[in-house]
């Protein structure tokens, strides 16, 4: 029986930028860097000859983000993957208790958003507890959607709009 998500793997070009946005802007804290090699990766990932570079980054809850970047083989660039409606993974959304904040933070690190916050509407979906869901996607730098998303009480929408 499958118990919880353990980690999200992203492919990169270039991991050090990489490991500084998601550690840096976005809080997160590397707990781990190895490099792999070897048949039992082969044999995993279907390709020959790897040898890939990953860094391991947590946050306090929830699964872990695994940067890999392949010295080899050679890797494929499709077009298309940082595009919303591309079939396949296509974002990954990080839950924050402070939306309002967060993108604030976010601003002064130069991260430009999709667009301004966007509350899910009631007639399209509900959750459980009377609350909203608030949103705004963004992109890391190699271009991954990335979402920043809250679930606020009415009340906490209605203080907000006053200030």
């Amino acid at each position: 029986m499958i118990e919880q998500i353990d980690h999200v793997n992203l492919v990169v070009r270039d991991l050090s930028a990489m490991v500084a946005f998601y550690r840096d802007a976005l809080g997160m804290t590397v707990t781990k860097e190895v490099t792999i090699s070897g048949r039992w990766v082969e044999q995993t990932v279907g390709l020959d000859d790897v040898l890939a570079d990953v860094v391991y980054l947590e946050l306090p809850a929830g699964p872990r983000i695994e940067l890999i970047r392949y010295q080899s083989p050679p890797a494929h660039d499709p077009n298309g993957l940082n595009i919303p409606n591309t079939p396949g993974l296509r974002h990954m959304a990080f839950r924050v208790t402070d939306l309002d904040g967060v993108i604030n933070q976010l601003r002064h690190a130069d991260v430009q958003f999709v667009s301004d916050v966007q509350t899910v509407p009631d007639a399209q979906v509900t959750y459980v507890g009377g609350v909203r869901k608030r949103l705004v996607y963004f992109h890391d730098p190699e271009g991954n959607i990335l979402e920043l998303c809250a679930y606020e009480t009415r009340s906490d929408e209605t203080s907000r709009s006053a200030t």
